[in-house]
């Protein structure tokens, strides 16, 4: 008579079979995602190097399928995204790397404001740029992630980075979901858009501040940026004001939102140069409104909140003292 199990001991053999068929359904995975990438080109070595040791990461399936336990409001969020250090640090890098980031600026039409505010707010200036290997991170999310062909994309166009020999398998690291670097890349966002602008070889997003600054810049370059304009301004309603005119679907010349009684913060007449914009209020019902024109829906690219634009726009205009 074969001896009875404790629950315990039932419950790791039944863990284990299972546990065995989940690794042999990554590996099998595994092995058709390297098919595919020689497919493309991508070498034997730079494959070995990069998929050795490569399994799924559980910390990345957690924060993937995590539910956000509350909502900052929006100026919770400023608070925490444009803190006075954060601006006084800006304030000294901006100084500190001047003449790089106006030849970024030349070439790009980029102000330097608004790249040292993306730095800001992406990663701190570089200093939180992530700590998963980003090639677990995505083959994680591309074999049992909610958007499995999205990470599926950008896990292969990682593999082609490193083909490039941009980074090594060790140096990519990034965030959980795959965003790499100083400027929070993902992959396929640094096949269009890094810039290897100290002319070294290398699209070095990860330690090259000249290579970081020209890749955030060229980002918005190609998204539409003017350097012959700012984002937006705060702005005050007058009142009974119609509230249906507010968000990005509503766009008006700025002697439009003047005759509608709209002004400045501080009350004074809106700008002559009749630019086209949008009135938003980030904080839904509640807080400031902004008169926002054609570079902050290029901000809306780079991240799609109203709450992050706002705060790079916000962050930009006081580390330029504005």
């Amino acid at each position: 008579m074969r001896p009875l199990l404790s629950l315990p001991s039932l419950l790791l053999t039944l863990a284990l079979p299972a546990a065995a068929a989940e690794s042999v359904a990554f590996d099998a995975w595994l092995s058709a995602l390297r098919a595919e990438a020689a497919g493309r080109g991508i070498s034997a070595p730079v494959l070995d190097a990069a998929l050795a040791d490569v399994a799924p990461i559980p910390r990345v399936l957690e924060l993937d399928r995590k539910q956000p336990e509350f909502t900052l409001s929006f100026a919770e969020y400023l608070e925490r995204v444009v803190p006075d250090r954060r601006v006084r640090q800006g304030q000294r890098l901006l100084a500190q790397h001047r003449d790089l980031l106006e030849s970024v600026a030349a070439r790009y039409h980029v102000q330097p404001r608004f790249i040292v505010a993306l730095w800001g707010i992406e990663t701190d200036f570089g200093r939180l740029t992530g700590g998963f290997p980003v090639v677990g991170a995505l083959a994680t999310l591309a074999w049992e992630g909610r958007r499995r062909a999205f990470f599926r994309g950008e896990l292969l166009d990682a593999l082609q980075i490193l083909e490039e020999g941009h980074v090594t398998p060790a140096a990519m690291q990034g965030s959980w979901a795959g965003a790499m670097g100083q400027p929070q890349f993902m992959p396929s966002s640094f096949r269009r858009f890094a810039e290897d602008f100290d002319g070294d070889g290398r699209r070095d997003i990860w330690g090259t501040r000249a290579d970081v600054f020209a890749s955030a810049a060229n980002y918005l370059a190609r998204s539409g940026w003017r350097d012959d304009q700012t984002w937006g301004r705060e702005v005050r309603l007058p009142r009974g004001f119609d509230r249906s005119l507010l968000g990005l679907e509503t766009g008006k010349r700025l002697s439009e939102w003047q005759a509608l009684g709209v002004r400045r913060a501080d009350g004074r007449d809106l700008p002559t140069r009749d630019l086209p914009a949008s009135l938003v209020r980030p904080g839904g019902d509640t807080g400031p409104v902004y008169a926002v024109y054609d570079n902050y829906r290029v901000l809306m690219r780079w991240n799609r909140s109203t709450y992050f634009a706002t705060a790079v726009g916000v962050l930009s205009d006081r580390i330029g003292g504005r």
